[in-house]
């Protein structure tokens, strides 16, 4: 149902906006979406950059950038994973069996251990894994003529190859790319898709969460959510908003200690 509606409000935003050349963003914000202009605006980035390299070039340019993420309207009541898609979402399951996380075996620093990846959190990976192409969706938009698509469908890599952006994103020829890859090899970075040791384990080192949003999920007042109680990707990170550096929910010099009490 919560799907539905998605796609429903979606398709209202397109039929608002049907004609202009402004790019329609998120379901619920529409073109008002801050994620418009910023670098996950994926049909904007020539725009953005001044060049003419990105989409319709590098990655096929759908028209809108929610179809990235998102199931286009056209596809509603569509089951992504019934084509290999992760749940809910426009975007295919990346090789998770490939990935090394921090503390998966046990750990005794950690109350809990990330035992399996969620959708929330795959969605993400996807991308940054550096494995698929940025334009591997499920379903393209109704709008889209695959016939006068010559993209080269490349993929958030650092490597020196035709398939990665990492090709022209080295540093040199443009920004270097290494930065927004996170591979298969997650052990360094912060565990995910793990139950919030504040809430059912009543850890006394980590704040409990005092509110609720309107999906029941747990978040604080700075921003910073819980998933099912669990810390997810976009627990610190929210792509719909590009005001703060690295896309953070929170300030980075108070972010930790959002959860962490030390």
């Amino acid at each position: 149902m919560a799907m539905k509606l998605v796609a429903l409000l979606f398709g209202i935003c397109l039929s608002l906006h049907a004609g202009a050349e402004a790019i329609v963003g998120d379901p619920i914000l529409g073109a008002d979406d801050p994620i418009l202009g910023s670098k996950h605006d994926f049909t904007g980035l020539n725009e953005r950059a001044g060049v003419v390299a990105m989409p319709g070039v590098a990655f096929s340019d759908y028209g809108y950038s929610c179809v990235y993420c998102h199931i286009p309207p056209e596809e509603a009541g569509a089951q992504p994973a019934d084509f290999g898609g992760i749940p809910d979402w426009n975007r295919f399951i990346p090789a998770v069996e490939n990935y090394q996380f921090y503390g998966r075996f046990g750990s005794h620093t950690l109350d809990t251990s990330p035992n399996q990846l969620n959708p929330i959190s795959m969605l993400c990976l996807s991308c940054h894994d550096g494995t698929m192409a940025v334009d591997m969706v499920v379903f393209k938009p109704i709008t889209f003529d695959p016939t006068t698509d010559d993209a080269m469908h490349m993929r958030l890599n650092a490597s020196d190859d035709i398939e990665s952006c990492g090709k022209c994103h080295n540093g040199v020829v443009a920004h270097d790319i290494a930065p927004k890859v996170l591979g298969e090899d997650l052990r360094n970075d912060h565990p995910i898709s793990m139950q919030y040791a504040g809430i059912g384990l009543l850890d006394p080192d980590f704040v409990p969460p005092p509110s609720l949003d309107q999906d029941n999920n747990r978040v604080f007042a700075n921003g910073v959510k819980l998933y099912n109680n669990r810390v997810e990707c976009m627990t610190c990170h929210n792509v719909h908003d590009p005001s703060k550096e690295l896309l953070l929910r929170a300030n980075a010099e108070v972010l930790c200690f959002t959860c962490h009490i030390k």
